[in-house]
């Protein structure tokens, strides 16, 4: 009986390390360049395409930055389309490009207004890509952007990745990775936007900025908007995460800037036969950031500062919403929300929705609070 259960055991010892299978189609690291940018622009030839890869430098990092060679390699190649274009990196360089570890997709000027679906249909189709490239659209060549230096980090596009980031600061623009891109893209109503990026300086001094947000209608840059108006995008579909509010002392000489806290809004639409209109929430919270106000600020002051706060927050969203209306292009998901409440009667609208958008009355409710005011009472000029 022992000697029976011994066998059985090496049996089934046997049978499971013929289960166990090897990395048949493992893939070396060094092997491999691994992608850390890209951008897109026509390429001079007519019909092609151009793209430009920032790819790491592995054996200037393993070094610690100590020669005097770059962190990067920027690399062009042409093609018919992106994925011939991408391919053709191979007569150049010894390795391919390994794309999962992408941070950011740079859209050139003349691709964004040309129509980007054919450029970015490759990124959404290829199995190795995540989808969580932010996409930036250029004011100018994507080339050219690519080609700033950071001067906080080795990689250029790395540094772009953390400029994006950074702009949670004023809420004037937001990031928006290709997920979200191509959701928007796919919707039938609700339009694309990305942030713009552009050089501001000349020569040695030349840097990046963020400058606003790229509107699209179906998959053509049509307008943008900059500063509060951008941020009037933000305030509806829910994108707030910091800002600064600037408004008048109440009854003094001065401004105030008031420190956005936290945000939320909500989009409510409502169908009364072939009447669609549309309620805004927005919730916000903020603090007394700094003062010019020479007096101690009483509790009435603060409802006043409240009240000034929420005309701000509503201006900024009716700027956006005009310019919308102006390029008839939906970027809040007016069209979305209205689908999902009422997916039987949006088969008659979804195919006229162009003419229904611009004609939406949209409500906005604004609730405004100041929760602190720091750590003084009185003005510090008291």
């Amino acid at each position: 009986m022992r000697n029976r259960k011994i066998i059985v055991s090496i049996i089934i010892c046997i049978l499971l390390t013929l289960s166990i299978s090897g990395c048949w189609n493992r893939r070396e690291l060094n092997t491999f360049s691994i992608l850390m940018g890209m951008g897109i622009d026509k390429a001079e030839e007519v019909g092609k395409v151009q793209l430009t890869a920032q790819i790491i430098n592995v054996s200037e990092l393993k070094q610690g930055g100590s020669s005097n060679k770059e962190a990067y390699l920027a690399v062009r190649s042409t093609g018919d389309t992106v994925f011939d274009a991408l391919r053709n990196f191979t007569k150049e360089s010894n390795r391919k490009i390994y794309l999962p570890h992408n941070k950011v997709l740079i859209l050139g000027e003349d691709i964004a207004t040309e129509g980007v679906q054919k450029y970015i249909d490759f990124f959404v189709r290829d199995h190795e890509m995540r989808l969580r490239e932010s996409v930036l659209v250029a004011k100018g060549k994507a080339e050219e952007i690519l080609n700033v230096k950071s001067e906080l980090e080795k990689i250029p596009a790395a540094g772009i990745s953390s400029l994006l980031k950074s702009q949670n600061a004023t809420s004037e623009a937001t990031d928006v990775d290709m997920k979200d891109f191509i959701s928007r893209l796919m919707s039938k109503t609700t339009a694309p936007i990305a942030p713009l990026i552009e050089i501001s300086g000349e020569e040695e001094k030349k840097v990046l900025r963020i400058s606003g947000m790229a509107i699209f209608k179906q998959d053509k840059w049509v307008g943008e908007l900059e500063g509060s108006k951008a941020r009037g995008i933000l305030w509806v579909i829910d994108k707030i995460e910091s800002g600064i509010i600037v408004v008048d002392c109440p009854n003094e000489e001065g401004k105030m800037s008031l420190e956005i806290i936290r945000a939320s809004s909500k989009i409510t639409p409502e169908l009364k036969g072939d009447k669609v209109s549309i309620k805004v929430e927005i919730k916000e919270e903020g603090h007394i950031g700094d003062q010019e106000c020479p007096c101690e600020l009483k509790s009435h002051d603060i409802s006043s500062i409240e009240k000034m706060k929420t005309t701000v927050i509503r201006a900024e969203v009716i700027s956006a919403l005009e310019k919308a209306r102006e390029l008839n292009t939906d970027i809040f998901g007016f069209g979305d929300s209205v689908h999902q409440k009422y997916p039987k009667q949006w088969k008659d609208i979804e195919s006229s929705w162009d003419e229904v958008f611009p004609e939406i009355e949209v409500e906005i409710v604004v609730d405004a609070k100041v929760r602190r005011s720091g750590i003084l009472i009185m003005p510090a000029s008291s």
